[in-house]
C-alpha cells in the first residue's frame, strides 16, 4: 500500500532490487519546473558529435525518411480509413489512406480510396492523380471500372469547369 502522506516533490517508484527480491518503495524527486530549467541547454559548442545533422539547413538533400514496409499497418490504416468514410468523415478518411501510403507505397486501394476522398471534398485535380496511380498499379484490378468511369465523369467535369473560365 502506498503511502498518501507523501510530500509532493516526491513520488513514489517500485525498485527490484538483487540482495532482495521483494519490491520496495524508493522515494524520488519529482520534475519541477524549477529542476527542468535548471537543465543545461543545447548548445553549438555543448552539442554531441554524433554525425546527423541537427539543424534543418544542415541535412543533405537526397536524404528521406524511411519508414518501414508494414502491410499489416497499411491494411489497418485502410479499415480505419473505410469507417471514417462510410461515417462522410472525408478529411479523417483521407489522413488514414494517406497514413497507409507511407508505410506501404505502391497500394492500389489506398490510392483508389484517396481519389474518392478528394472527389468528395472537390478536389478533382487530386483524385484524378490517385485514380490513375490506381490503374497504373492494378490496370484489370476489381475496381478498374469505377476508376475509369470516375476518370472520365472528372475528366468531363473538368473541361466544363475550363470552359466556363475561359474568357471569349
Amino acid at each position: 500500500m502506498l503511502n498518501n502522506k507523501l510530500p509532493p516533490a516526491t513520488m513514489p517508484l517500485r525498485v527490484l532490487t538483487p540482495r532482495n527480491p521483494r519490491l520496495r518503495l524508493v522515494k524520488v524527486p519529482a520534475a519541477t519546473p524549477a529542476s527542468i530549467s535548471a537543465r543545461p541547454r543545447m548548445t553549438t559548442k555543448n552539442r554531441p558529435k554524433s554525425g546527423f545533422p541537427s539543424e534543418p539547413g544542415d541535412e543533405p538533400s537526397d536524404v528521406h525518411e524511411l519508414h518501414p514496409f508494414n502491410p499489416y499497418r497499411a491494411a489497418k490504416d485502410n479499415e480505419v480509413g473505410d469507417y471514417y468514410y462510410k461515417r462522410k468523415n472525408y478529411k479523417a478518411a483521407l489522413a488514414r489512406y494517406q497514413d497507409a501510403l507511407t508505410v506501404k507505397e505502391n497500394d492500389a486501394l489506398a490510392n483508389f480510396h484517396m481519389a474518392l476522398c478528394y472527389e468528395k471534398l472537390d478536389q478533382p485535380n487530386e483524385a484524378i492523380t490517385h485514380f490513375k496511380e490506381y490503374l497504373r498499379i492494378l490496370p484489370q484490378g476489381p475496381l478498374s471500372k469505377d476508376a475509369k468511369k470516375a476518370l472520365q465523369k472528372l475528366g468531363s467535369t473538368e473541361k466544363q469547369t475550363s470552359e466556363k473560365t475561359a474568357p471569349k
